[in-house]
């Protein structure tokens, strides 16, 4: 039983832009694992057709590679079309005891299925998170878990090795129920219970200067971010802001270009962003020092800047450390 007590409060966090995805990309996403489907299947046909054709008489890419090629090529091309999916395992536990508390921890690896993952996620949550994201969802989804069953609490033998198997079962069932619900997956108290407590140390560690720890949980945690956040890539703004002022701070530039960059992608059509304009300012800073084109940069900067009021505007990393804060 876990002795300790804990605010089952929400915790939202103030600063992240959930506005920026509408009602209309879960339509769009819906449309596009109708189209991944055509896609793999067309790609399919485009293998038996490419690879036993006369290649001699097809004047594109197909006929400069070879079989193996060919066959190498279309199989990363049916991976990229296949929708992520997530596959929520707990091989492990272990028992946790301090001074006037007593828990398990439950040891989660989180992988995407249909390929290779090699930046699988390993995380660990006790029962009184599992408990207060149960809470938390049956406030917003109450009919869609109806006939979920959450492991009850138990006065006694809550440290046996049956009792712990047995949750460590039900614990796996239950993460994959809820990925499997669309709108559960996609809503913030989910995504928070898989994210937010690396993220607060991640975020604990930029504030104190500890870039080099900050930086390993915050790399790591994004892996799963981006995978969690494919209806919505603009969410995941902040982390890779963070990780720029990471490697910056660690004086390696180009580091903080190479994320910076993914950053600047996502925020293509999202001008008005909070970040939008002091990512340009460190991209700008950052060409500079590497020798790369910062004029175009600029010259975006410059008409972002002509299109808006004159308001103050943070930092790169002011703005990161207001991140996470309690």
């Amino acid at each position: 039983m876990d002795l300790d007590q804990h605010d089952t409060a929400d915790q939202w966090e103030p600063v992240t832009d959930m506005s920026t995805c509408s009602a209309a990309a879960e339509s769009d996403e819906e449309q596009d694992e109708t189209n991944a489907e055509i896609s793999c299947q067309v790609n399919n046909e485009n293998l038996e057709t490419a690879t036993f054709s006369d290649t001699s008489n097809s004047p594109n890419l197909n006929s400069t590679m070879t079989t193996k090629q060919l066959q190498e090529h279309w199989r990363n091309e049916k991976r990229r079309c296949r929708q992520v999916k997530l596959l929520f395992e707990i091989p492990s536990t272990r028992i946790v005891e301090q001074y006037f508390s007593k828990y398990v921890l439950y040891k989660i690896i989180i992988i995407q299925t249909g390929s290779f993952d090699g930046n699988k996620t390993v995380i660990e949550r006790r029962y009184s998170d599992f408990e207060k994201l149960h809470k938390n969802l049956l406030k917003d989804f109450n009919e869609e878990m109806e006939d979920v069953t959450f492991p009850k609490k138990s006065l006694t033998g809550n440290f046996t090795e049956e009792m712990i198997n047995e949750r460590k079962l039900a614990f796996r069932d239950y993460l994959g129920f809820l990925y499997s619900m669309k709108y559960i997956r996609r809503s913030k108290k989910f995504i928070d219970f898989l994210t937010r407590p690396e993220m607060e140390e991640a975020y604990g560690c930029l504030r104190g200067g500890q870039y080099t720890k900050a930086l390993e949980i915050l790399v790591q945690v994004i892996a799963l971010q981006e995978k969690l956040t494919k209806h919505c890539p603009v969410l995941i703004i902040p982390t890779l802001c963070a990780i720029v002022v990471c490697h910056k701070d660690l004086e390696n530039p180009a580091g903080a270009y190479e994320y910076g960059e993914k950053a600047l992608l996502r925020l293509q059509m999202h001008g008005g962003h909070r970040y939008y304009i002091p990512l340009l300012e460190t991209m700008i800073t950052l060409a500079y020092e590497l020798g790369k084109d910062f004029l175009s940069l600029q010259e975006k900067l410059e008409e972002i800047k002509a299109k808006r009021d004159q308001i103050k505007v943070f930092s790169l990393k002011e703005l990161a450390v207001r991140e996470y804060i309690q």
